[in-house]
């Protein structure tokens, strides 16, 4: 089997890079003639479907990426199969997606949203992302680049930290963590920080503006902290060791990168029971999960060039779409104080989730799914 995926290469520390490039590390270990370009880089994309002759194209995107992952490789008589999330709704493309005979999907909940938008179910296989195993795993508080990650964030040996991270907090549950938090003064001990890594962004900048208001607001302001930084995959591992408590009930998630990341370094995660947590997190098992309070539901939307459209296209969705969710603050609430105050119960969470996710999401575990899938789909071996 000769496979060509096509991601954000050589991958940036996003999710999408790393979740292709950890299929494509996982078929090189497993023995698959695979290579990786980026995808947005036609001519190098040409030069490989010419002498590299894939049997498959592999593309890691969402549904508006179908011009560089699907149809580009029709173009050359390459079979494409995208590995997609969700952006909330199809807005676009349900013709070309509807006739492909795969399409894989990071999620159950990814796979209910495009069948709600007009994609046959049928030709759609869940493919979880992988988790590198082997280097995120349980460290010590000691170690000495845990201890550097949170000397450098201003977080002392002796306080808990909790955190969120993402390309903006608000889209990860922030601002229902904050609120939790304000509620919990005198109920959990003094001594906490709550950070909130962020990618340096345009939209982060804004959004973060927003949220430190809220912080102030609820007077949290001494304990909550943002960093907006670039961060390599290599210094990931210990932000998570960093931390006590991995909060994410994020409000959009396909499937949730970062709290199974986090489950692997034996930290306990607050979710939220919807999405793609639901695949990933077993409430009162390795996680706790949030109950859904409110659904964002639109009757339209205004789309444009990037969506395939034209400039302003109106959109009205003869049923309403459900675009994000917000996670029960009394949960949130309820399930920080418990976490707060008692060390055990972080622990029995942390290292029931580093065993499911070892099980079920480890890389090496991911590549095998997917040569199988080929094989069971599209007779490819």
């Amino acid at each position: 089997m000769k496979v060509l995926l096509l991601f954000d290469y050589p991958p940036a520390p996003g999710g999408l890079a790393t979740q292709g490039n950890l299929l494509y590390q996982g078929l090189l270990e497993i023995g698959v003639n695979a290579v990786a370009v980026h995808y947005d880089s036609p001519l190098e994309k040409e030069w490989y479907y010419h002498w590299f002759k894939p049997d498959v194209v592999v593309g890691v995107g969402y549904w508006g990426y179908c011009p560089q992952l699907i149809l580009h490789p029709q173009q050359f008589g390459v079979q494409p199969v995208p590995w997609l999330v969700a952006d909330g709704y199809i807005a676009n493309y349900q013709e070309v997606l509807n006739k492909l005979p795969l399409i894989l999907v990071t999620s159950q909940w990814v796979k209910e949203m495009y069948m709600r938008d007009g994609i046959n179910g049928a030709n759609i296989a869940v493919l979880p992302v992988g988790c590198n195993t082997d280097r995120f795993v349980p460290l010590p508080k000691s170690d000495p680049k845990v201890m550097g990650v949170r000397a450098s964030m201003g977080v002392a040996p002796d306080e808990l930290m909790l955190l969120t991270i993402g390309g903006d907090a608000c889209s990860k549950g922030a601002r229902e963590v904050m609120q939790a938090l304000a509620e919990l003064k005198g109920q959990v001990p003094d001594k906490w920080k709550y950070i909130c890594k962020v990618w340096p962004q345009q939209r982060t900048s804004i959004q973060n503006q927003y949220d430190l208001e809220l912080a102030a607001e609820l007077g949290l302001s001494d304990h909550v902290q943002y960093i907006t930084s670039i961060i390599s995959r290599e210094e990931m591992p210990y932000l998570i060791n960093a931390c006590d408590i991995y909060a994410g009930p994020s409000r959009l998630e396909g499937f949730g990168m970062p709290q199974v990341e986090a489950g692997a370094c034996e930290k306990p995660v607050i979710g939220i029971q919807a999405m793609g947590m639901r695949d990933t997190l077993v409430h009162e098992e390795t996680a706790l999960l949030a109950g859904v309070a409110e659904k964002i539901v639109v009757n339209e939307v205004v789309l444009g060039k990037e969506s395939g459209f034209e400039t302003n296209h109106k959109v009205i969705f003869t049923t309403p779409r459900t675009v994000d969710y917000r996670a029960d603050v009394n949960d949130i609430r309820q399930y920080l104080q418990r976490l707060m105050t008692d060390a055990a119960c972080r622990e029995r969470l942390g290292k029931a989730a580093r065993q499911r996710v070892v099980a079920k999401f480890d890389y090496r575990m991911v590549a095998r799914q997917f040569v199988q899938l080929m094989y069971e789909k599209l007779n490819i071996r």
